[in-house]
C-alpha cells in the first residue's frame, strides 16, 4: 500500500528525525514483497516488511541510523538458523535516513498520489544521495543518468512493480484500481468499512441519513447522498459493491442499478436467501434476465462463517469481495460472481 508516502511525508513536514526500511530484492522465499516498506522513529514503527527477526534486526540497524541524513545504505539477510528465521531466502533490505525537513522528491511525490496520477520514485542504491519522480509526462528532480528516466516510464506502461535496475531502485505509486462502493452506515456498514480500509483499495461509503458519518480512514471517501441511487454511475467500471442500508426498497434501487451496468466485479446484497427470492422475483418481473441476476450474491460472505455480529459479517465480506477482485485481475472476462452463486443456492 501507498499510505507511507503521507505517514512520512507528515513526519518529516513536522521535522522528526525518520528512517525509510524497503525490502529492495528478495532471492528464494521471504516474508514480504519487493517494495513493501517499514517507517522507524525513535517513538514507533510504521508498517512491515514481514515482521519475525527480520524486521527484528532492521528496526535495530535503523534505530542506529536516526539522526543521520545520508546516502541510502543496502544491506543483504539472509534468513536462515542464524536469523532464526526458517523461509530460506535471502532479502536485501535499504535503509534511508532522513534527519531534515519534508524532502522535495517527497513532496512531489505525495502531490502526485494525491491527483491519482501514477509516478515511479527512482532511488540511486549505488553510493549517490539521488532520488527523483517521474511520471509520464512530469520529472521532478534531476539525474544524470537519462536512460533511467525511460526505464522509469516504461514500469508505467507495462505495469510494473518495485524492483532494481542496475544501481536504481524503481517504486511506482500507482492508486489501486480496487474500488469498492459501501451503501450503508450502519453497525455492519461501519464494521465492513473499517475493516475494507487495512486493503489497498478505494472505498466510496455512502449513505442517505445526515450526519451518519463520524470519521473515515484515508482510503475512503464518505459521501452523504439525498438519493444513493444516483451514486453507483461514479463508480469506475469493474467496481465492487456491497449494499447494506437502513432500507429495503432502497436496497432493492441500488442492486437494479448496479446490475443493469453490468460491469461489477461483485455486487453483493446484505441479507438472507427469502430476501434474494424477492428482489430476484421483482426483477425477474421487469424483464432482467436471469443470467444478470445470477451475479448477484446474497447471502454475502464466504462460506464457513456464521456469526452475525457486524464485526463477523465484515470479515466475512471482506474476504468475498477481496476474494472476487483477485479472480478478476488472474481471470479477466471470467463469471466469478456466477460461480459464487451457484456454491451458495
Amino acid at each position: 500500500m501507498n499510505e507511507w508516502i503521507a505517514e512520512l511525508s507528515d513526519l518529516t513536514a513536522a521535522g522528526e528525525s525518520v528512517v525509510v526500511v524497503t525490502i529492495a530484492g528478495i532471492r528464494g522465499s521471504a516474508p514480504r514483497e519487493v517494495g513493501a516498506k517499514m517507517i522507524v522513529t525513535a517513538a514507533e514503527t510504521l508498517g512491515t516488511i514481514g515482521g519475525g527477526q527480520l524486521e527484528f534486526q532492521c528496526t535495530r540497524v535503523a534505530c542506529e541510523m536516526l539522526g543521520d541524513d545520508g546516502s541510502p545504505t543496502l544491506r543483504t539477510f539472509p534468513l536462515g538458523a542464524s536469523m532464526g528465521q526458517c523461509c530460506g531466502g535471502v532479502v536485501d533490505v535499504l535503509f534511508e535516513p532522513m534527519a531534515a525537513q519534508l524532502p522535495g522528491w517527497l513532496r512531489d511525490l505525495h502531490a502526485l498520489h494525491g491527483q491519482r496520477v501514477p509516478a515511479v520514485l527512482c532511488t540511486h542504491i549505488g553510493g549517490r544521495n539521488e532520488k527523483f519522480v517521474a511520471a509520464a509526462d512530469t520529472l521532478c528532480g534531476l539525474t544524470a543518468e537519462a536512460g533511467i528516466v525511460s526505464q522509469a516510464r516504461r514500469c508505467l506502461v507495462d505495469g510494473l512493480e518495485a524492483h532494481r535496475d542496475g544501481d536504481w531502485f524503481l517504486e511506482p505509486a500507482v492508486s489501486s484500481d480496487f474500488n469498492i462502493a459501501v451503501f450503508g452506515a450502519g453497525h455492519v456498514g461501519s464494521a465492513v468499512v473499517r475493516t475494507l480500509a487495512a486493503l489497498e483499495c478505494n472505498v466510496r461509503w455512502i449513505d442517505s441519513r445526515r450526519n451518519i458519518f463520524r470519521t473515515t480512514p484515508a482510503n475512503v471517501r464518505a459521501i452523504e447522498s439525498k438519493d444513493p441511487v444516483m451514486e453507483v454511475a461514479a463508480m469506475p467500471p469493474a467496481s465492487c459493491y456491497l449494499v447494506m442500508t437502513h432500507s429495503h426498497p432502497l436496497d432493492f434501487e441500488i442492486c437494479e442499478r448496479i446490475l443493469q451496468r453490468g460491469d461489477a466485479i461483485y455486487c453483493g446484497l446484505i441479507g438472507s436467501q427469502s430476501k434474494r427470492r424477492r428482489f430476484e422475483k421483482r426483477l425477474l418481473a421487469q424483464g432482467m434476465l436471469q443470467s444478470v441476476l445470477d451475479s448477484l450474491v446474497c447471502p454475502i460472505g464466504i462460506e464457513g462463517i456464521s456469526g452475525k455480529k457486524p464485526a463477523e459479517i465484515a470479515v466475512a465480506a471482506a474476504a468475498e469481495v477481496l476474494r472476487a477482485y483477485e479472480f478478476s485481475t488472474r481471470n479477466a472476462g471470467a463469471e466469478y460472481s456466477d460461480n459464487v452463486y451457484s456454491m451458495k443456492r
